[in-house]
């Protein structure tokens, strides 16, 4: 039987040191860089997502970085059809596809090879879901979805309207629910053996460089780039909603002071690290290497796995 082309997975919290791995272990592997991010998708929203720059880059091929408008749709579906092209195209150049990123979502999407069914929107539906949601209150929608979908409701917040009327479509239009979906849709086996690393670290020091990380970008113009989002984008469906730009927005319109917006923007990273780990925790595949050791010493371990 062939075996399987090898794809190296790197994974983890926010500003636990993924880019800088990456881009060393490319260049000692002959590798290209697959972002795994549902926010550096976006143009335009480069401060607030932590892009690599082209120095940082140093001429390693990254793919799925800045190439959706932040006023367009883009679902894991998109993503998991996008990143197994680029995995292709890679592979077709004989090097080696390294995806790197924060997103278990679309980490999963990759590793487990989940099928997407094509859902058709109801609009209607929809339009009455979101009525409902502005009458009644988002709390009435969600104890629905959640007598429908109790699992998959635990993992959905009782604020993410978007995620609470999903469950709700999904069940309208196949009359299954979103976890029988998405149980199925896991059958198939993946085309490739994935190495999946999770960067962890200290969490203390973790928090030091997220805090750090908020004031670099806030240095950077993080402040401006919101603005300039603002004035030429008057329709957000996700991009908006991402971490340092809601935050960032609400200062803008006066509801927050900067210190509160400072405050509340390092808060809500840390949280949302810690949120990071705690899904990547569940998946037992994942080789957990130190984020503080020297970057060749978990380099070395990587070509080992790799080559063995």
């Amino acid at each position: 039987m062939d075996k399987k082309p090898k794809v190296i997975v790197i994974c983890g919290p926010t500003a636990s040191g993924k880019t800088g791995l990456s881009i060393e272990l490319a260049k000692k592997i002959n590798g290209e860089i697959i972002s795994c991010d549902s926010m550096q998708i976006y143009k335009e929203m480069t401060i607030g997502t932590a892009k690599p720059t082209p120095e940082e880059m140093q001429g390693i091929k990254h793919y799925l970085i800045d190439f959706v408008s932040p006023d367009a749709r883009y679902s894991v579906a998109d993503f998991k059809k996008d990143a197994e092209n680029a995995i292709k195209e890679v592979l077709k150049k004989g090097k080696v596809p390294i995806v790197v990123g924060g997103t278990g979502l679309y980490v999963d999407a990759l590793i487990y090879n989940i099928q997407y069914p094509e859902i058709e929107i109801d609009l209607e539906y929809r339009k009455k879901l979101e009525e409902r949601a502005e009458k009644e209150g988002l709390e009435k929608l969600y104890l629905e979805a959640q007598k429908i979908d109790k699992e998959a409701m635990e993992k959905i917040s009782i604020n993410d309207q978007k995620r609470i009327m999903r469950v709700l479509e999904i069940y309208h239009q196949t009359g299954k629910t979103k976890t029988q979906l998405e149980a199925e849709s896991r059958s198939v086996a993946p085309p490739y053996e994935y190495l999946i690393y999770g960067i962890d670290m200290d969490r203390e020091k973790l928090y030091e460089r997220i805090n750090m990380r908020v004031d670099i970008m806030l240095e950077q113009g993080l402040i401006n780039e919101v603005k300039l989002l603002l004035e030429k984008y008057k329709h957000f469906p996700t991009a908006m909603q991402g971490l340092g730009y809601k935050e960032v927005a609400c200062y803008l319109k006066g509801l927050l002071t900067k210190e509160e917006m400072i405050e509340i923007l390092k808060r809500e990273t840390r949280r949302y690290a810690k949120r990071q780990l705690t899904w990547f925790r569940k998946n037992k595949k994942i080789i957990w290497i130190d984020g503080l050791l020297p970057k060749e010493e978990n380099i070395q371990r990587i070509l080992e796995d790799y080559s063995g």
